[in-house]
This record gives C-alpha cells, structure tokens and sequence, in this order.
C-alpha cells in the first residue's frame, strides 16, 4: 500500500501534460500580436483537437500492448512545444506550437491514466482524481507564475516552464520502471475486480448521456480557463496581473474539487457525484454574470470545486461500463475533454467577437442545467456487486 501511495503522489506531481503558460498567457499574446477572440480561441482549438483527436486511438493500441515508455516521451514532446511556444515570432507559429503541444499530451494521457488504476489498490476514483488533481494543480499555479515571470519579462520567459517538463520527465521514467516491474501483476489483480460491464446498447446510451454532460462541464469549464481574465479587464477594468490572481483562485477550485470527487464517488457513488457536480453549480452559475467583484470571485470558487467533482467520476463510470479497455475509454473520455474544451473555446471566441465577452459569460451560465441528463445514465454498480462477491 505504501508503494502504492507512493506512486500516485508521483503521478500526481507529474500531471503537467499542458503547460500551465498556455491559457495564461492569452492576455499577452492578444496584445503582443493584436489577435481577435476568434484567433485566441483557435490557438486552444489547435491543442486541444490535436491532442483529442489522438488519445483515443493511443488508448487502443496500448490496451493491448502496454508501453510504459510513453510516458516520459510524451512530455519529451511537451517539452518541445514549450519551447517553440516561447520562440514563436508569429500566430501561425503559436499554432505550431499548440498543435506539438497537444500531441505530447495525446501521447501521455491514455497511459498515464492505465497505470494510474493499476496502482489504485481498486479504489479506482481516488486514483482517477488523484492523477488529474496534478494537471489541474499546474494550471492553478501558471497564472500566478505568468504574472510574476512571463508579465514582466514577455514571451520568452515561458521557456522558464521547460525546466518543470525536465523534471516531470526525470519522475515518469522511474514510473515507467514501476510499470514494467510490477504492471502485469498488478493487472491481474484488478482484473477479477471488474464486472461485466453495460450491454452494448447500454454502453451507447452511456457514452451519449456522458457526451452531453461532458459538452456542458467543459464548454462552461473553457468560458472560464481561455476568457476568465477578459471578462475581468472588461467588466470590472481589472489590470492584466491582478485578473491572473483571479483566474488562480477559479484553478485551485478546480483542482480540489477535481482531487475531491474521485474519493466521493468511491463511497456514494459514481451517478450520486455527477447529480451534485451539475445541478448543485446551476444556481451559482446562473447568479455569477449578475454579481460585483467580490461575489464574483465566491461564485467562481464555488462553480470550480462543485463542477470539476464531476470528472474522475466520469471516467471512472466509463471504464466501468466498458472493462478491460482502459486505455481506449481513457483516450475517448480525455480526447471529449480536450475536443469540446477546444470547440467550445473557438466559438466562444466567436460569439465573444459577436456580441460581448459579458453576454457570452451570460450565455454559458445555463449549461449546468444539461445535468439532468443523469437520469438517463445506466447503473454500472449491479456487475461490480456480483464481481466482488464472486472474489470474496
């Protein structure tokens, strides 16, 4: 067990597949290159569908043929669009740089996600949240670091993050060792844990339900990641390092709330979890376009502990109706999180350049609203019920 804690702390402090200057530094390269809203949400469009459109298809092939490996070389590539990021001299070279970006994070994500719940000791959501708690911590911590590093002292100073992609890839190597040592074992272990899964017309009706849900946490999740601080300046005529603190405080919302769900799940639930983390957001959501500064910044605490619950639940319900892949249901759910999320930043650039940073925040507030889609989700709990008695 200890090992095992051991372990997902590693994972945990690795997580940093997105470098937390990407989003964070929108205000600067909006005014560095006088870009549109439009242009701000294509450059997380590029990243995100890249690194969607791969995951899935990584997520299969390593299902059947584990590569551990993948893990350092994934953020060797993340590494390598943070440093064309911070040399980039134009916008078709900040899409570049997204797009490399995005595939170090396709390349990482499937597996690091398979090992991850070979080292869960079956509590497979404390697991899942604990490895995307890491991720959520690096984007928490990147505007405060873009104020205090890349504000100051400009586009360059983003090559300053490599020197966390180096360490990340000195700790994914000693976890690719722990996989190729103790993964089989492991696996074998936890393969007569699972059930048998949802009927194929019920993992359909799953993965439709949990589409929709996931369009509405992650469009509404991305009004506040990419334009956050441009609502900020616009609204309440913040400057740009103050609306950086912000934007830090919404993060750090979701990654506790991101580290919290997963455990929450394991007690009560995975269906229980998802109910709260949508219905209990919508009527601070609906209140925060209304509101002044101050409720501004409860409402996006509270929209970010309660909302980001959701997701380790998510994934862990999908493995669940489909078992024994992993990797595929890992890259798929991963790849929606990434595809929507760049979707939704794209048009809501869009609609921003239409009719107003404000009316879109307006817009996104009733989204949460889709949640009660819940209802229709399948019960995945009867086969894990008859799995642990028959190991028992």
């Amino acid at each position: 067990m200890t090992e095992t804690l051991q372990f997902l702390a590693d994972v945990r402090k690795t997580d940093a597949d997105h470098p937390p200057s990407l989003q964070a530094i929108f205000p600067l390269l909006k005014s560095e290159y006088a870009l549109s809203f439009g242009q701000i949400g294509m450059i997380a469009l590029v990243y995100q569908v890249t690194a969607s459109l791969l995951q899935p298809w990584v997520g299969l092939y390593t299902d059947k043929h584990p590569m551990p490996w993948l893990l350092p070389a994934g953020m060797a590539v993340t590494l390598a669009g943070i440093a064309l990021l911070a040399g980039a001299n134009s916008y078709p070279w900040l899409l570049v740089a997204s797009a490399v970006i995005g595939v170090g994070s396709a390349t990482f994500h499937p597996e690091a996600s398979r090992v991850a719940r070979l080292a869960s000791g079956g509590r497979f959501g404390t697991a899942q949240s604990t490895f995307q708690v890491g991720g959520n911590a690096g984007s928490a911590i990147g505007p405060l670091l873009t104020a205090l590093v890349v504000i100051p002292h400009g586009q360059a100073a983003v090559a300053w993050f490599m020197l966390a992609a180096l360490l990340a890839i000195a700790v994914l190597w000693r976890i690719m060792q722990w996989s190729r040592r103790h993964g089989q074992a492991h696996q074998q272990g936890l393969a007569r844990r699972q059930g048998e899964g949802l009927s194929r017309g019920g993992v359909l009706q799953a993965m439709a339900v949990i589409s929709l849900l996931m369009f509405a946490k992650f469009v509404y999740i991305a009004a506040f990641t990419n334009y956050f601080t441009f609502y900020l300046i616009q609204h309440f005529r913040l400057d740009v390092q103050d609306s950086q603190v912000f934007l830090f405080i919404f993060l750090a919302a979701v990654a506790l709330g991101t580290f919290a769900g997963g455990p929450v799940g394991d007690r009560i639930g995975r269906k229980a979890v998802i109910w709260v983390s949508f219905l209990g957001v919508a009527p601070f959501a609906l209140a925060l376009p209304h509101v002044n500064l101050f409720w501004t910044a409860v409402l996006a605490v509270a929209v970010g502990l309660v909302m980001s619950s959701a997701f380790a639940a998510l994934v862990v319900y999908a493995q669940e109706a489909v078992p024994g892949r992993v990797g595929m249901v890992s890259g798929l759910m991963f790849g929606l999180m990434f595809g929507l999320s760049g979707i939704g930043a794209a048009g809501l650039g869009k609609l921003a350049d239409a009719y107003g940073i404000e009316w879109v925040y307006q817009a996104v507030s009733f989204l949460p609203l889709l949640g009660l889609c819940t209802l229709f989700l399948p019960d995945t709990r009867k086969g894990r019920t008859q799995a642990a008695s028959v190991a028992r």
